[in-house]
């Protein structure tokens, strides 16, 4: 949008520049009248608007034709050259003077931010206007019933503001030459009027981040022209129109999260221009037609969070220019199609959780520009990760729940992945010290299996790796390699680590919080292991740390007040320990704390006061505790 606006503004510029006339005194006053409604200009978007200056030749974002009349005035918020992005803001309101401007033909006050207000109800008498930017500001009310009259209108843009109410059939019914309508992120309600069919021109619709309730409208088919249809993040229900599928040069469309239901019509197929296709959080039912097979541009299906059954249809392989599938979370069953290894192009494929079963087809090893492989949680019952997936250059391989059992398969130490999920899973033995060849490793999530022993010391070698999921194994040894590892700079520290529920011992070593690889830490899960010693202080030097699960740990001493330090803490679980000592007041007063639980401990003293909301059992089975929520302390005699 923004190099097509520059492209009209350049153009009238240049006439007026050809032969602009003296600035017509009605047109100068009605600007004059708008700069009079602004209340702060920090960049002076306006300075140059002076009473005593020629409007058609000093004022900045403002173009005159022959005869001095305004044809053009430009001032967003937002603008760019060859080599800079200038951004500012404007605070007023709109003033009903610019209606004034009978010879106006484009208006752009985009991004201004702070325009607040209505719309006039006199930007209906621009009868001239083809282009009108008033996107990204603080507007609120309805579109003005008399923006029916802006016969000449080619593009509208009122998206993200705080525009509100329905929006009136007769707006639609006398704009012929409207190509482009962007009203997206605002709160708009009510239906999509059917007389939306009468914009025959249009190639642009974006309508999404509403709360627009109603069925798509049949008359939808009627967009002959129509490029760029987003509908997304609304109220919207009922099924999907089979005119939809006379929207043959249509380009991107998306219907994601509405209320939609119903089965895919089949005549997606007329769908022949379609790139970008999604319809990802619905109610969609019913099977994946067989017509899908016949977008012959189409490069990305959403299709995911729906309940989509029955298999998938083998036609999706005549789908050579895919470069992304995401069906997960449908109740699509049976095998996948062998034909899936036609798409040559493709870079993802989520299946994920889904009831697909049988073997998984060897032609997808000729998917060599596959990235990501999901497959988890579909009772596959791989038994082992099959040998030939050593053929792909995977980044994302996900294959949990899947039916794997057996230790981890020896050509892992020699691929490129960077996320790896096989947790919920059957795997046993040890880790082996080639994880260490891994060196692409960011994410490894092997929780859920029956692993066990200490971790291989080779583990620190992961320099990369930030996501860590141990939990639920049989896990021995000290922390060390873990907390410890390497740092590939500026990566490889940790985002998340989780080792609850193994058998890792200590203690935590005091310099804990002094790790390189702990310094951007966000979620610290050690529960449920045998560790022993003391919190280390120096968790409090962990500036994101936001949840913290210490529970059932076999800690003693006291709670450090240095916790309180690390500032970003909502979750503090501490239970099932043997603390002892008071709660100190800093820790328990972390300004953004909505979790917390000191359970079963051996603490004492008055509970501090605090502001956050935590329950009795929190602080339950510490017989010395009292004080709120706790039944109060007796008064010393």
């Amino acid at each position: 949008m923004l190099r097509a606006q520059e492209l009209v503004v350049v153009l009238l510029a240049f006439a007026s520049a050809a032969a602009a006339g003296a600035c017509h005194e009605a047109d100068r006053d009605a600007l004059l009248g708008f700069k009079r409604r602004i209340t702060a200009d920090p960049s002076k978007l306006f300075h140059s608007w002076s009473p005593s200056t020629e409007c058609c030749a000093a004022w900045d974002g403002v173009a005159c034709d022959g005869s001095g009349r305004v044809v053009n005035v430009s001032r967003p918020g937002l603008s760019s050259g060859d080599d800079f992005i200038t951004d500012t803001y404007v605070s007023g309101t709109l003033s009903p003077s610019l209606g004034r401007l009978s010879s106006l033909q484009l208006l752009d006050l985009s991004n201004l931010k702070l325009l607040t207000g209505r719309i006039p109800p006199e930007f209906g008498w621009l009868s001239q206007l083809t282009h009108l930017f008033l996107n990204s500001n603080h507007l609120t009310g309805p579109i003005p019933a008399s923006f029916q009259y802006l016969s000449q209108l080619e593009k509208l843009y009122l998206s993200n503001n705080y525009l509100a109410g329905s929006v009136s059939p007769s707006i639609f019914q006398s704009l012929p030459s409207l190509s482009e309508l962007g009203l997206s992120g605002n709160r708009f309600s009510g239906s999509i009027p059917p007389s939306i069919g009468k914009l025959v021109s249009l190639a642009k619709l974006d309508l999404h981040g509403n709360s627009f309730s109603g069925t798509v409208p049949a008359t939808i088919g009627k967009f002959k022209r129509l490029q760029y249809l987003d509908l997304s993040e609304n109220h919207i229900s009922g099924s999907l129109p089979k005119s939809i599928g006379g929207l043959s040069k249509l380009v991107l469309f998306y219907v994601n999260g509405n209320q939609l239901t119903g089965s895919l019509p089949s005549s997606v197929a007329g769908l022949r221009s379609l790139q970008f296709f999604r319809l990802s959080e619905n109610k969609f039912t019913g099977k994946v037609p067989a017509s899908i097979g016949q977008l012959p541009q189409i490069q990305r299906l959403i299709f995911e969070n729906n309940e989509f059954s029955g298999q998938l249809p083998a036609t999706i392989g005549n789908l050579t220019t895919l470069t992304d599938i995401f069906f997960s979370n449908n109740k699509l069953s049976g095998k996948i199609p062998s034909s899936l290894g036609n798409l040559q192009n493709l870079q993802t494929l989520d299946l994920s959780r889904n009831q697909l079963s049988g073997q998984i087809p060897t032609h997808l090893a000729k998917l060599q520009l596959l990235q990501t492989l999901d497959l988890s949680f579909n009772p596959l019952g791989l038994i082992a990760i099959p040998s030939w997936f050593a053929q792909l250059k995977l980044f994302r391989l996900l294959l949990a729940r899947t039916g794997i059992r057996g230790r981890l398969p020896s050509w892992l130490s020699s691929s490129s992945i960077s996320a790896l999920d096989l947790s919920s899973n059957g795997l046993a033995g040890k880790l082996p010290p080639w994880i260490a060849n891994m060196t692409n490793l960011s994410f490894l999530n092997l929780s859920n299996n029956a692993f066990h022993s200490p971790l291989p010391p080779e583990f620190m070698n992961l320099s990369l790796l930030m996501d860590l999921d141990l939990h639920s194994n049989n896990f021995t040894g000290n922390l060390g390699p873990i907390l410890a590892k390497d740092v590939r700079e500026p990566l490889g520290r940790y985002n998340s680590i989780d080792l609850s529920d193994n058998r890792f011992t200590g203690p935590l070593d005091e310099s804990v919080g002094d790790r390189p690889a702990m310094a951007a830490i966000a979620s610290l899960v050690l529960s449920n292991n045998p560790l022993g010693g003391t919190i280390p202080k120096s968790l409090g030097k962990l500036s994101g740390l936001r949840v913290l699960k210490l529970a059932g740990n076999g800690l003693s001493g006291r709670i450090p007040a240095e916790l309180g330090d690390a500032e970003e803490l909502t979750t503090i679980m501490l239970a099932k320990n043997r603390l002892e000592g008071e709660i100190p007041r800093e820790v328990v007063n972390v300004k953004g704390l909505r979790e917390f639980d000191v359970s079963e401990n051996r603490l004492r003293g008055r509970i501090p006061a605090h502001k956050a909301m935590i329950p009795a059992t929190g602080f339950m089975g510490n017989p010395g505790l009292c004080g709120s929520p706790l039944p109060p302390c007796r008064r010393s005699p």
